[in-house]
């Protein structure tokens, strides 16, 4: 085979085999084929589109094209969530241990965040202590012992992914449908979970802006699984405003604990009560969603849901005097108030943008090696729909440079618009597929 050949029948339109894009996959991970070449090829998908088994087939070329992780040594029927990121979404360290206090295994890896979206892991080593290096050992070992745990992603898990990622990034081809959900889904099938929920949000915060579109990519993601032979459910949701009341890493892990103590705001609690009870259907645990969410409350309100956070805090080396006691967590040096100017109701917060407050303070990583600190964000204390009056707080800036909380306030208050007439409270569960 050549390269040469496969570019000129893409680009023609038409449909690559499956022995050919195992070829170009392989050829490419283990440095054969050049750069130049496969971004010919990345710019020829982008025009000329793929279909449903030639999406399929990319997808499971690049989950080959490392270590395929083996859960079987782990009890139940494996559950993994993977959302396509936005502005304060904490849902993993809320949702996790809800539906392991509930039966359901969770073995999941993470990533860190790059840019305005922040990243589980980061969250989860602003406790103090927590690692999210494991062996893959002790990762099973955990997760049988007490139902959970979360790594980071191991270097060998999907490296054509890596590798194309990169290179789509700097050669404009990385807004396309089939291309995303091809990557996405590479990990998510490499990573060894028996049934996947996927969290594809829409909106300003969200790569898909367009309902539309990321229903598209949903689907996509749907069929992928299913044809892996995975159970599949994906639910679109809200990311037109930050999620929660809070941006910034120690502040979402205090949000998340507040949730799972019941008392976390109303969009977060119902996209994760959501999200949980799907994946209670995907697991077996529950036949019907009003059985499901009803379960997830009850454990919410026993208890039964901070106490499994706890020991998962534990088993992975935190410390658990800051979920008895958030307010030992450090606390950013400089505070501002943003307080409304005019009276009316919050008419639109950009959630993009105020992603960009948080990575103007520090809370964001502008490159891979960029340090975050942890201790910087914004809360919120009025979101779209609400009334506000002249004086309201609006939110709170958390930062540790005077000129860099000067930035963000300017930058907030850009991003955050106040209109005469009242809005309806935005939906937050757009659709669901399964």
């Amino acid at each position: 085979m050549r390269m040469y050949d496969l570019i000129l029948k893409k680009r023609q339109g038409n449909v690559l085999t499956k022995d050919e894009i195992d070829w170009m996959i392989r050829e490419y991970t283990d440095g054969r084929i050049p750069d130049y070449q496969m971004s010919a090829m990345m710019m020829a998908i982008c025009f000329q589109g793929l279909d449903k088994e030639e999406t399929y087939e990319l997808t499971m070329a690049m989950a080959q094209s490392g270590e395929m992780l083996d859960l079987s040594g782990i009890k139940g029927i494996k559950v993994d969530k993977h959302s396509t990121g936005g502005v304060g979404d904490k849902t993993s360290l809320a949702l996790t241990p809800i539906v392991a206090s509930l039966g359901i295994p969770v073995a999941k890896m993470s990533g860190r965040g790059l840019g305005h979206t922040g990243g589980t892991i980061d969250k989860l080593e602003s406790i103090p202590g927590f690692s999210t290096q494991l062996t893959d050992e002790q990762f099973e070992e955990q997760v049988n012992s007490i139902g959970v745990s979360i790594m980071g992603q191991t270097k060998n898990l999907a490296p054509a992914d890596k590798l194309l990622y990169a290179l789509r990034d700097v050669t404009a081809t990385v807004d396309q449908i089939s291309l995303i959900a091809s990557s996405i889904m590479s990990k998510k099938l490499a990573a060894g979970a028996d049934a996947i929920l996927l969290d594809v949000k829409t909106g300003s915060g969200a790569f898909m802006k367009e309902k539309s579109e990321a229903v598209k990519l949903a689907q996509e993601m749907v069929d992928i699984g299913k044809s892996a032979g995975r159970k599949m459910t994906a639910v679109i949701t809200n990311m037109d405003e930050p999620l929660g009341m809070a941006v910034g890493n120690i502040l979402e892990v205090k949000e998340a604990i507040d949730t799972l103590k019941g008392n976390g705001p109303g969009d977060f609690t119902e996209l994760v009560e959501t999200l949980a009870s799907h994946m209670l259907m995907l697991g077996g645990v529950a036949e019907k969603f009003d059985d499901a969410v009803s379960m997830v409350r009850t454990t919410i309100r026993d208890g039964k849901a901070l106490a499994k956070f706890k020991q998962f805090v534990a088993a992975q080396g935190g410390d658990t005097r800051y979920i008895d006691h958030p307010e030992l967590f450090e606390q950013a040096h400089v505070i501002e108030e943003i307080r409304s100017e005019q009276e009316g109701f919050v008419e639109h917060i950009n959630a993009q943008e105020i992603g960009i407050c948080s990575l103007i303070l520090g809370g964001g990583r502008e490159t891979k090696d960029s340090q975050i600190d942890p201790s910087v964000g914004l809360v919120f204390s009025k979101k779209v729909a609400d009334p506000v009056k002249k004086g309201d707080l609006l939110a709170t800036i958390y930062g540790n440079e005077e000129e860099k909380v000067r930035q963000a306030v300017k930058h907030f208050k850009e991003n955050f618009h106040i209109a005469k007439d009242q809005l309806e409270k935005p939906q937050m569960i757009k659709q669901v597929l399964s």
